[in-house]
């Protein structure tokens, strides 16, 4: 089972909060591993076209900022490592700058139709896309996004964490929709061209 998560989010202060509110905490045994992605997490994470990426900044006020792409824009590099092409945007700089004082950062990731999200805690080297080509070849989403890209995000994961389902509203892509209603197209267009045919047929029988 997964800890490093765990043992990483619940300070005592944390613990604390839980005693105040709840009457006990249970206090995590030291966990000197990093948790590793399984091929649940994997097939997860390569699925989804949206994330967000928390960070702090070097006064201490965390942002959080969205990362989107198609299905598939963030790499699974190993057990441990997640890699995605920052592509050029509004010129702030916020997630980038804050990385370089702290490397810190937390990653959340939404599947609203089946009502699942997982929380990942790691470290983040960004690299100059212009210096580590053959890198932003492989973590290009699309080959026509390619020349967009300007900084390589690699995120080595200490831990991550499953939540439940409770309170997450349902929400459908516009792909997730069409799929969902074709059926119900299909079979519409199957009935008007069954009606057409049958009007047809009736007017020849009434002519002749």
């Amino acid at each position: 089972m997964a800890q490093k998560f765990l043992s990483t989010a619940l300070t005592p202060s944390v613990r604390a909060a839980q005693r105040h509110y709840y009457g006990n905490s249970r206090p995590l045994p030291p966990v000197l591993e990093n948790d590793s992605l399984t091929a649940e997490e994997t097939d997860f994470l390569i699925a989804r076209d949206s994330f967000y990426m928390a960070t702090v900044t070097e006064d201490g006020w965390p942002y959080v900022q969205h990362r989107g792409g198609p299905p598939g824009f963030l790499k699974v590099l190993g057990p441990n490592q997640l890699g995605f092409a920052d592509l050029a945007g509004n010129r702030q700089m916020l997630s980038t700058g804050n990385l370089a004082v702290s490397d810190r950062v937390a990653l959340f990731f939404m599947d609203y139709p089946r009502k699942e999200r997982l929380k990942l805690l790691g470290h983040v080297r960004v690299l100059d896309a212009r210096e580590n080509l053959q890198l932003a070849d492989q973590l290009t989403p699309a080959p026509e996004l390619r020349g967009q890209v300007e900084r390589l995000f690699l995120v080595d994961v200490i831990g991550f964490d499953w939540n439940c389902p409770k309170y997450i509203t349902p929400r459908y892509t516009e792909s997730e929709v069409a799929a969902a209603v074709k059926p119900l197209k299909d079979r519409v267009a199957e009935l008007e061209r069954e009606l057409d045919r049958l009007r047809s047929g009736g007017h020849r029988a009434s002519v002749e």
